[in-house]
């Protein structure tokens, strides 16, 4: 099995389980978002909190982006190697999705700051966040662990990236939701969408440049 971003001291067997421990972990990170996604998204419309939706739709984004890494993954073990130029279009595609995420997320909080409601504390959204903020570190480092041993996989590196992501916004909307438990102050809400809008800008642009896989902070 071959990949441009292989190591040449790697054996193909060991290539092939490292590809498959990626796969795995790809799995892993769809089951897990799409439950989270699902829950995030109901306490958020329930409790009225647009920056738990964002956060929902987020895991979905994550999700949708982690079948695209696994299906390109899954493609290398049946073929015996990389498709870069696939590879490349699916990075373009996670990037396109961060903009849609971005987008909803300003449109939605403005709206908000305009209409002046209030939303209600989220218990559950609360508890799930930091379950998340729990369970993301440990998956990226592992995507991460497994980029690496790889020689640099872009494609891993990437999925590592987009976990790294929503770990720092779990951290960024549990911190808001959080506040506004305490304060009540509602403008907190769309303030910690707008962290969530600024941090899919961001990596979208560095993914759709080829600079996100590089960025192994």
């Amino acid at each position: 099995m071959t990949n441009p971003a292989t190591s040449p001291d790697l054996t193909d067997a060991r290539t092939e389980a490292l590809t498959r421990r990626g796969l795995r972990l790809a799995q892993f990170t769809v089951a897990y978002n799409v439950i989270e996604g699902v829950v995030a998204v109901t306490a958020g419309l329930m409790a009225g909190l647009v920056s738990l939706v964002g956060f929902g739709l987020d895991s979905g984004i994550e999700s949708a982006a982690a079948v695209l890494v696994g299906l390109r993954l899954a493609a290398r073990l049946r073929h015996g190697e990389a498709d870069e130029a696939k590879e490349r279009r699916t990075l373009r595609a996670v990037a396109v999705t961060f903009f849609v995420l971005a987008a909803y997320v300003v449109i939605v909080g403005i709206r908000d700051l305009l209409s002046g409601e209030a939303p209600d504390t989220s218990v559950v959204g609360l508890v799930l966040l930091a379950a998340s903020v729990v369970v993301m570190p440990i998956l990226a480092r592992e995507k991460h662990r497994v980029a690496q041993a790889l020689g640099g996989d872009r494609l891993i590196l990437a999925d590592a990236a987009e976990t790294r992501i929503c770990v720092m916004l779990s951290i960024s909307t549990l911190v808001g939701l959080g506040l506004f438990a305490l304060t009540g102050a509602a403008w907190l809400d769309p303030a910690a969408g707008f962290v969530i809008a600024a941090f899919a800008i961001h990596e979208g642009r560095e993914a759709w440049e080829g600079q996100l896989v590089e960025d192994d902070d």
